[in-house]
């Protein structure tokens, strides 16, 4: 089975990439890594072939839906496809890789050196940061969708990425990545499928050029998927912007389960957002503050009650008068530390906005901080991205949609999910990976 990078993937440093990940019926795999220079991945710099074996073992106990996996590499090699990239590991490895560098032969780009050799017990892959942690946690996804030709679309979501590079080496997933699709059943139309389909380590793919005329941040975004974040959270967004005054909402709709049907509490979170100007960090993001002065909550099971009628007075609402379906304002005591939540609140923000090929408006927003925290400070701005929320509303000037969508929220049932206008379409099958 080959599973492919459906658009340039942005990693935490950041890392622009796309990846190409075939496994065999005796569990043998190999993967390609394509790097590259910039953010719609068609300067490449090199490229990792890896090769290895996977063994699944266990459905995760930490992350539900997912399966636990072991991994044994047996090689990994490197191509440069650009001389700056090829002189800096080079240097690299003379510090840190003692005798790889003196092969006897001559470095050049397009050549193939190996970085990890199981026969030989060398192993100088760290020079690059590398690991394949991601092979730790899997999920497969099967979603049958009409809008799509022949209606299958395969989805393969690996662990996630460390935020902090330092911590990459030991960390084990608990999230995913966005997800690789099948060769065989993608989403259509996908001109990057066509292009990372034949590439290999000597011919990585180019990526079709994608014109990025100016979108505007107004207006109403909703998630496209049950997302998944570390520390193992399951959630959909639906986000407002109002251009007319910087301000936006949100509501955060959080759920027990890796398909997002069984809800557990509600957050509406309010406030202003500055102006943007473009990273410097991170090519073809842009940097904003976001700023959180208001926030509510709404208990959606009993468990998520109990907690927060078990918190100390004063630290999140009124103690002991929460109630399953209702609503309360938490902004007075300051946020809600049970949940987490501190108030007020400033947030230091990536965003990036695409066109994906059916013509839908993407909105990327930084990914969070793998440990938990909030990236509270210029140093903690993200360098990578959450998955995408897809344009419902170009309007320019709405209303708060706060009071309507909660009023019309009936005490037992769970709040009225935008993020299903998206999913309506779709039937998501979870799938313990039986690759």
């Amino acid at each position: 089975m080959l599973f492919l990078s459906i658009r340039c993937e942005v990693r935490p440093g950041p890392e622009f990439l796309t990846r190409s990940y075939k496994f065999y019926p005796d569990r043998l795999f190999k993967g390609l890594q394509f790097y590259y220079r910039d953010p719609q991945c068609r300067e490449p710099s090199y490229s990792l072939v890896i090769k290895g074996k996977l063994r699944l073992r266990q459905a995760s106990w930490i992350t539900r839906g997912g399966t636990e996996a072991d991994y044994h590499l047996y090689k990994v090699g490197v191509v440069f496809h650009s001389q700056e990239m090829m002189n800096f590991v080079r240097t690299k490895m003379n510090r840190t890789c003692a005798g790889f560098v003196s092969t006897g032969r001559t470095w050049a780009p397009g050549r193939l050196y190996e970085l990890l050799s199981a026969k030989a017990d060398r192993d100088c892959s760290s020079v690059i940061g590398f690991t394949m942690h991601e092979l730790s946690l899997v999920r497969l996804e099967k979603q049958y969708n009409s809008q799509f030709m022949g209606g299958l679309v395969e989805k393969l979501f690996l662990g996630d990425i460390h935020t902090d590079r330092l911590e990459r080496i030991h960390y084990r997933p608990t999230g995913y990545q966005q997800p690789l699709q099948s060769a065989m059943h993608h989403i259509h139309p996908c001109p990057v499928c066509e292009v990372v389909y034949p590439a290999d380590e000597h011919h990585p793919p180019v990526l079709p050029h994608t014109p990025r005329p100016p979108v505007p941040l107004t207006g109403r975004w909703v998630s496209g998927q049950c997302e998944v974040r570390p520390a193992v959270l399951f959630l959909t967004r639906y986000l407002t912007f109002h251009g007319d005054n910087q301000t936006w909402e949100g509501f955060y709709y959080h759920y027990a389960d890796p398909l997002c049907r069984h809800p557990t509490f509600t957050l509406y979170a309010s406030g202003l957002f500055s102006k943007g100007f473009p990273s410097q960090r991170v090519k073809g993001g842009t940097e904003l503050v976001f700023h959180v002065n208001r926030a509510c909550v709404m208990p959606l099971n009993k468990a998520t009650t109990w907690v927060l009628n078990s918190s100390r007075p004063g630290s999140c609402g009124a103690a002991g008068k929460w109630f399953v379906g209702e609503e309360q304002d938490i902004t007075g005591t300051g946020g809600c530390q049970a949940l987490g939540i501190h108030l007020p609140h400033t947030e230091y923000e990536l965003l990036r906005i695409e066109r994906d090929w059916n013509g839908r408006q993407l909105l990327y927003m930084g990914e969070r901080p793998t440990d938990g925290s909030s990236p509270d400070t210029p140093e903690k701005q993200p360098t990578s991205y959450q998955p995408p929320l897809i344009q419902c509303s170009q309007e320019p000037t709405v209303p708060s949609t706060h009071s309507r969508l909660m009023d019309s929220t009936a005490s037992s049932a769970p709040p009225p999910g935008p993020h299903l206008t998206a999913l309506s379409a779709m039937a998501v099958v979870g799938h313990i990976l039986t690759l």
